[in-house]
């Protein structure tokens, strides 16, 4: 088996496995103030210095959570809700990039729903899939009260970058609120918290078990918790916390946390499956090819052969990859991130993304550009056939 989707899932690294079974022999709560409660607290506060060595931030500032949809919620609604206290601080303007994962803008549509005062504009981007700066700066001149912006660190289906410097000093210098979405960038770049006020995180995109992820909110910004109850991390995620989870996230974290060596192997991987597909298909198109990217990810599509297609046979040869559209009830719909870039439909409908993590090789390479270069030949056999 080929796997190259990391950016979906990255498969459980062995320090996580290892680290999570030595949590869950611990048995105690992490609240409670006898030995084992003892022992689960420390294996919380450690890993929360490794979590927030990841980010660059402080651990007292990390919250954890049951993953990167939480934490989306908890520092918009919180952010919303925490932000009421004054009219010149209330939180009225919500703008949100148009390549933005699904989890993030369902949640700002629900959220302008149910306060009206909020209202939400969906910022373009350029051809390339990086936010227009200059629109951006446009709708932090308009409005009255407190805007938040939300922007991925990188796009997980592209893997293009989005200039955070530069959204960070447009934010800061409008009084704004920055919220990043660095879920598919962690590990594979550079972090650096004090850019913005909120910051999410996954575990299980590094290696990490499945179900833990981690909201990093700055000193100062308004944050109203979304689960309420028995006060644990600083009143602002009640509930016990899932303490094989945040061990396992800490262990993939801790991996990273010299990853320049990493970044260079990913970036190998990456540009010699773009090279050899390439001169294996010259047609092949690769998605924000003009743009930087992460180290790890090539969205790409070859023209005629419809992603439906394609992943059903590289399946069959045991490579697996994921589609740039979503697939529903046997519909295709065309992914909003290819949308919002421009690309025509009919090309997006072909879009495919293969992710590389840590336990990719150079034979997963070899093996899904064989499987491409085979499928394009059998589409193009039954074209003939067609045509004649």
């Amino acid at each position: 088996m080929y796997y190259l989707d990391h950016n979906a899932t990255s498969p459980l690294r062995p320090e996580s496995l290892s680290a999570m079974t030595q949590a869950l022999g611990i048995g105690g709560n992490p609240s409670s103030i006898h030995a084992a409660g003892r022992a689960a607290r420390a294996v919380v506060e450690e890993a929360r210095e490794k979590v927030a060595a990841l980010a660059g931030a402080r651990p007292d500032q990390v919250v954890f959570t049951s993953g990167a949809t939480e934490a989306n919620t908890l520092a918009l609604f919180g952010a919303a809700e925490g932000s009421l206290d004054g009219e010149g601080a209330r939180l009225t303007r919500l703008f949100v990039s148009a390549v933005e994962h699904a989890s993030l803008r369902a949640t700002a549509e629900r959220l302008a729903e149910r306060f009206p005062w909020v209202r939400l504009d969906i910022l373009p981007v350029t051809a390339e899939g990086v936010l227009d700066l200059e629109a951006l700066r446009v709708a932090l001149r308009e409005g009255k009260g407190r805007a938040l912006v939300a922007v991925m660190a990188a796009n997980n289906e592209t893997g293009v970058v989005q200039p955070l410097d530069q959204v960070s000093k447009l934010a800061r210098e409008a009084g704004a609120l920055l919220l990043v979405d660095a879920v598919p960038a962690a590990g594979k770049m550079k972090l650096d918290f004090s850019l913005c006020d909120y910051m999410v995180l996954s575990a299980h995109k590094l290696g990490g078990p499945m179900g833990v992820g981690a909201l990093v909110v700055a000193d100062g910004a308004p944050l109203a918790p979304q689960l309420v109850g028995g006060g644990q991390q600083h009143g602002l995620r009640a509930g016990a916390e899932n303490l094989a989870g945040i061990a396992g996230f800490a262990a993939a974290a801790n991996t990273l946390a010299d990853g320049a060596g990493e970044r260079a192997r990913l970036a190998h991987l990456t540009e010699r499956f773009e090279q050899t597909l390439k001169q294996e298909i010259p047609e092949a198109v690769i998605f924000g090819a003009g743009a930087e990217r992460l180290c790890s990810t090539s969205a790409f599509a070859i023209p005629g052969v419809t992603a439906q297609t394609a992943l059903i046979a590289l399946d069959m040869d045991g490579v697996m990859v994921s589609s740039g559209a979503t697939c529903s009830s046997g519909k295709v719909a065309v992914s909003h991130v290819l949308r919002a870039m421009g690309v025509d439909e009919a090309l997006a409908a072909c879009a495919l993304r293969a992710s590389f993590g840590w336990s990719s090789t150079v034979e997963d390479v070899q093996a899904a550009i064989a499987s491409l270069v085979k499928l394009r030949e059998k589409v193009r056999a039954v074209q003939k056939e067609e045509a004649a």
